[in-house]
């Protein structure tokens, strides 16, 4: 695909007019740069600690969700953190992280990344799941996802957001647990997953049902954070560079679909460090596009109606309203794109003038939410097969196969 031309389908027309800049969501930020320092190297003895004769990895890529810093010839960066609170390492192809793939900023406190060195290949699989909406009445589908992906084999998960049941909306003696409980699933699946900010994930923000003040120290996407790291991010397997996006903003009690420029102008710095013809994949929850506000029908009714108003004009809540200038950064890099949302599998080609773009949504774990008769919605995962940098359309795989369409 050529540099992305505004030239495109009328299904996105209604999504790419961008809001005005002051309506991105609060910063969360911290108040003043902290002086970050550490190394990162291949940890062959496996003790978390650089020993003697412990090669540094040059050129590895370090960010603090701002800006991005690359590692000198001994694997050492300095970085002045002015982010969310971490410094997350972009883990090198080849390598995988011990430990956290994030780590707290703390001035005066080293923040190093081991590497344990693996031969991922240029051939790989991935499953792509999301919605799982974790509680403890849940929890059987989100076993069942266990299950599945240990039949599979596949090399990593990704979930695109809705992880847990809710935080958007119910109070502070409630959401914490719901996180709790995902940290202690996650932790049982036995390959890394790789996970990103869904709607259901942002803490409070629907005052009116929360009862949660947006002075609260976990506010809006503190929560995520505070358990998961940093709410976008980029890793690197098999020659294919995947990028989690956060595609989920939110202007007082209502969130909408948009990347907000901090983490555009983090993009553009990721995407021009990348090697030359480096393919890109992103995953994110809310999709930059969708035929399902076409299909079903614009809602107005709550909890999550079709359309927001932004300074007297409509846009479409649930698809990415920037994604314009999300595809001019990434150029002819993209060869597909990943979302949620949804709770339906959905494949799209669009045929551009500068070339096809490709959209997919996976099922929801959770359940089939809504829909009856023959075109009621179908819980279920998608596995992905790369090969050479490129990546299939992907097999859909039912969470319940002996169980007829919805």
């Amino acid at each position: 695909m050529r540099p992305f031309s505004r030239a495109m389908p009328v299904l996105l027309a209604l999504s790419l007019a961008a809001p005005p800049a002051t309506l991105a969501q609060p910063a969360e930020r911290v108040t003043a740069p902290i002086r970050v320092s550490g190394q990162v190297f291949e940890d062959t003895n496996g003790n978390g600690r650089r020993d003697p004769g412990e090669s540094g990895l040059a050129g590895a890529m370090v960010s603090d969700q701002v800006s991005v810093t690359t590692t000198d010839a001994d694997g050492r960066f300095t970085l002045d953190a002015s982010g969310y609170g971490f410094i997350f390492l972009v883990q090198p192809d080849g390598y995988l992280v011990r430990g956290a793939r994030w780590r707290s900023a703390l001035a005066d406190a080293p923040v190093d990344f081991p590497l344990l060195k693996r031969d991922q290949g240029s051939s790989f699989r991935f499953v792509h799941a999301s919605d799982t909406h974790i509680s403890e009445q849940s929890l059987p589908r989100m076993r069942r996802l266990r299950a599945m992906v240990d039949s599979i084999h596949p090399d990593f998960v990704l979930i695109t957001g809705d992880l847990v049941r809710d935080a958007l909306r119910v109070p502070e003696s409630e959401a914490p647990g719901y996180y709790e409980l995902l940290m202690r699933e996650l932790a049982q699946f036995s390959v890394p997953v790789f996970t990103t900010l869904g709607n259901h994930e942002i803490f409070g923000i629907e005052r009116h049902l929360s009862l949660v003040p947006a002075s609260h120290p976990l506010y809006g996407k503190r929560m995520y954070r505070s358990y998961l790291g940093p709410n976008y991010y980029a890793f690197t397997w098999g020659g294919v560079h995947f990028l989690s996006l956060d595609t989920v903003d939110y202007l007082d009690l209502e969130y909408f679909g948009h990347v907000d420029p901090v983490q555009l102008e983090w993009l553009r710095q990721d995407v021009a460090r990348l090697p030359m013809g480096m393919p890109v994949v992103t995953f994110n929850h809310i999709p930059f596009t969708s035929p399902s506000p076409v299909l079903f029908g614009i809602r107005e009714e709550p909890p999550a109606p079709s359309l927001i108003r932004i300074d007297g004009k409509p846009y479409l809540r649930h698809a990415v309203q920037n994604v314009d200038e999300v595809l001019t950064i990434l150029g002819d890099r993209l060869d597909l794109a990943l979302g949620g949302h949804f709770h339906r599998r959905e494949t799209m080609t669009f045929e551009t003038a500068s070339g096809p773009i490709r959209l997919h949504q996976t099922a929801a774990v959770t359940g089939p939410a809504f829909g009856e008769g023959p075109f009621g919605l179908r819980s279920g995962i998608t596995l992905y097969q790369v090969r050479q940098g490129h990546v299939d359309d992907g097999q859909f795989i039912p969470l319940d196969p002996d169980r007829a369409p919805e």
